[in-house]
């Protein structure tokens, strides 16, 4: 068998080409204005000219970073042929480049870009560690950020995180061992929970509950709720297990060692 894995499986690709469209933009909208927001907060005190987005969907995080003006040249690679059809759709101003690429191969020269970002991706991709060193080798700092997805008993719920593509399931630790043990060093972090706009969309459009009062005092208690559990688990277990997603800034300036 060959030691060498330079492209995303063929259920996988099959899976995503056709998967982005107009039907749920509203919803991605949403979700990629609060991935933007944690791209930019780890980011801060840094300066990045030139960003790439690896794994860019359907653009709506590249339009985000690019109304804030933060990121003077952004560029993109994906895999699927109906992302970089929205993509372009948008007619982003920033992005001054989008490519297809095979799932692990990043089509450009070594420390190409100040940074490079995977947001919500690495729980997708089949050979994450393959995908990590391209992203060491293609930019200078590295920003990543993951759903929290484990819990007890994960295993009893997989065709729900497969119906959605997440074949890696990551803890704040497992993935700070992952990115440790390929030579990266963890600058900056931040945890963060659902927001409200989140939960109010996904409960009253995606899931098609009635809003009510009731369910508006459950959003409106999430933050008592969210207290309380820091306070009985304690911090250092509540931040392994009791937030929705992990971000932070990297720096790639090794690879993996062993013995």
């Amino acid at each position: 068998m060959s030691q060498t894995i330079d492209k995303v499986g063929k259920t996988l690709q099959s899976a995503y080409d056709e998967m982005y469209t107009d039907d749920i933009s509203e919803w991605r909208e949403l979700g990629g204005r609060h991935k933007a927001q944690n791209i930019l907060s780890v980011s801060e005190g840094k300066s990045f000219s030139s960003v790439l987005e690896c794994g860019a969907g359907e653009g709506s995080i590249l339009e985000a970073l690019d109304k804030s003006g933060v990121f003077p040249e952004l560029y993109a690679v994906e895999i699927s042929d109906s992302g970089i059809e929205q993509i372009r759709k948008r007619n982003i101003a920033s992005v001054a480049e989008l490519r297809k690429f095979n799932g692990y191969e990043i089509p450009y020269p070594d420390k190409k870009f100040d940074m490079a970002y995977c947001s919500h991706v690495i729980e997708h991709v089949e050979h994450p560690r393959l995908l990590l060193r391209e992203l060491g080798r293609v930019s200078k700092y590295q920003v990543f950020e993951i759903p929290l997805d484990y819990s007890v008993g994960a295993d009893t719920n997989i065709q729900q995180f497969l119906s959605y593509g997440h074949i890696n399931i990551y803890t704040p630790t497992l993935f700070r061992f992952l990115l440790k043990s390929e030579g990266y060093e963890v600058l900056g972090e931040r945890l963060t929970s659902t927001a409200p706009d989140v939960i109010r969309f996904n409960w009253y459009k995606n899931m098609g509950r009635k809003k009510s009062i009731l369910n508006e005092m459950k959003i409106f208690a999430l933050p008592l709720r969210q207290a309380m559990k820091k306070f009985l688990f304690g911090k250092r277990r509540y931040a392994e297990y009791g937030y929705s997603a992990y971000t932070c800034l990297a720096k790639c300036s090794g690879e993996l060692k062993i013995f």
